[in-house]
């Protein structure tokens, strides 16, 4: 069995993570994390969840349940990631990360700690998006030069990153597909008087409101057409299964830095 801590117990995102690996098979959750002088802290990480108790009580520090753990699964802040991500690396234990919101330098970080740790860093950990990452670099290439590239993106009112991660990986997709530098193409929201589109650019719209989990549409706008590709997530537990996938996954593999498309097989590696 697979021994899995979860950060962020009390989060929603962590209370589905928790659901995600009690449902896996191969899998035992084996510690819960919360903040420190959260109320929650000695509860039942089960009972939090929403579910039958485990035994498993949520507490404030990972140091103090490492040494039971074979991988934690992180969906929390830039800055707890990355001190997890040390204690991990620390300790050699294998990590999941499935945060958003990291700058070049934190990447940076990232990549170094992977030499020593098995480490899977992706911004979308559902199935359905990294799926469709493949379909989306061929239609790139089919379509060409002649179509403009606009992103759209929808989150709830709390995230606090824009554009979000699966919009930044998708429009990688397509730039590297087109043959273009994401950082020098990239045009994020439009105001005034801006001028004729230029047609190697590739844009990003950001919606913010409600409870939306998780919207993104890539559209194609050509002569006389467009074509959209989407993808709409219902329900957070979509990510929480893939990251425990790629927590089961990580087991027994060697240090490196993997994603999704590794996990899936997707990768041609």
């Amino acid at each position: 069995m697979v021994r899995v801590g979860v950060t962020g117990a009390a989060g929603r995102m962590g209370r589905h993570l928790i659901q995600a690996v009690t449902q896996q098979e191969g899998l035992v959750l084996a510690a819960a994390l919360g903040r420190p002088g959260g109320s929650y802290l000695g509860t039942d990480a089960g009972l939090l969840a929403g579910g039958a108790p485990l035994g498993v009580p949520v507490v404030d520090s990972l140091h103090r349940v490492l040494d039971a753990l074979d991988v934690v699964i992180e969906f929390t802040t830039p800055s707890s990631t990355l001190a997890h991500l040390e204690a991990c690396r620390n300790a050699g234990k294998a990590m999941v990360i499935g945060t958003t919101g990291f700058d070049a330098a934190h990447r940076r970080i990232i990549e170094e700690h992977a030499r020593h740790i098995p480490l899977v860093f992706a911004p979308n950990m559902s199935v359905g998006v990294n799926a469709l990452y493949g379909a989306l670099r061929q239609m790139a290439q089919v379509l060409g030069e002649e179509y403009d590239v606009e992103i759209i993106e929808a989150h709830h009112r709390n995230k606090v990153d824009a554009p979000s991660g699966t919009a930044l990986a998708l429009g990688e997709v397509v730039a590297q597909a087109l043959g273009r530098d994401l950082k020098s193409v990239a045009v994020y929201g439009r105001e005034g008087i801006t001028g004729v589109r230029d047609s190697k650019t590739i844009g990003f719209s950001t919606i913010r409101g409600g409870d939306i989990v998780g919207d993104h549409t890539v559209m194609f706008a050509g002569p006389g057409e467009q074509v959209e590709i989407s993808h709409r997530a219902s329900s957070r537990m979509n990510f929480a299964r893939g990251a425990v996938r790629a927590a089961a996954w990580l087991a027994g593999r060697r240090p490196g830095l993997y994603d999704m498309q590794d996990v899936l097989g997707l990768s041609g590696k």
